[in-house]
């Protein structure tokens, strides 16, 4: 039997992110401004025709799979990234020193963009603050780090969107605010998790410390239609 976390997108937009969800049974996208990200039931051919016959020219999509995917020629691959998939399994947040962070609201997506397009942690769009408890921590009124929820494929929660100005790193902000999240994320009696890059040492080594546990690969293709 498939585990929820081997297809995250799609039974993410099956339960908690339904409000969020456009599309059909078994092919399921977030509307467009919240993240472009699709979940499909199967990852089969007959899926990736349904999706294309539902978007417009242009259109671009982030799909995710536990194994590699043969895309169908309808679509071009724009990009391929081999992740992995961490989960938090521990019943309490790790030790830390709780730092000064603020709650992100709408008044502050702009400069949430903007530390996206720098730092490039993954897509962010004008309504993806919506998807939840999105905090960031601020220098003289200045947003350098932040991290939020994503998918919520219940009962996860996946921690997202962590990232930090190059010059505020080395300052333990990226540790001490997944551990705000994890506490957000336990306190719901949810299980945290998340994606990262196979190459990304760094970040691997961060969230080893904080305890998550590598569940296996991930595979994440953004694909584009390039005609009706």
């Amino acid at each position: 039997m498939e585990h929820l976390l081997d297809n995250p997108i799609y039974h993410a937009l099956n339960s908690a992110h339904g409000q969020f969800a456009k599309g059909t049974e078994n092919v399921r996208f977030y509307e467009e401004d919240i993240a472009s990200f699709a979940g499909l039931r199967h990852n089969n051919e007959q899926e990736f025709d349904e999706l294309c016959r539902m978007s417009e020219a242009g259109a671009t999509y982030v799909v995710f799979s536990p194994v590699q995917l043969a895309i169908p020629a309808k679509w071009k691959v724009i990009a391929h990234i081999d992740m992995f998939q961490f989960v938090y399994e521990a019943k309490e947040a790790p030790a830390g020193n709780d730092i000064l962070f603020a709650n992100l609201d709408q008044q502050h997506v702009a400069e949430m963009m903007a530390l996206v397009e720098l730092t490039q942690p993954g897509p962010f769009r004008q309504r993806t603050i919506a998807l939840g408890n999105y905090t960031g921590i601020f220098d003289n009124e200045k947003l350098v780090a932040m991290a939020g929820h994503r998918f919520n494929p219940t009962p996860y929660t996946e921690v997202s969107a962590v990232c930090t100005h190059p010059d505020y790193l080395g300052k333990g902000y990226a540790y001490e605010l997944i551990r705000e999240q994890l506490k957000r994320i336990l306190a719901k009696g949810e299980i945290p998790f998340l994606h990262v890059r196979n190459d990304n040492a760094g970040a691997i080594k961060l969230y080893e410390k904080l305890g998550f546990r590598n569940r296996g690969e991930m595979f994440a293709y953004v694909i584009r239609k390039e005609w009706n």
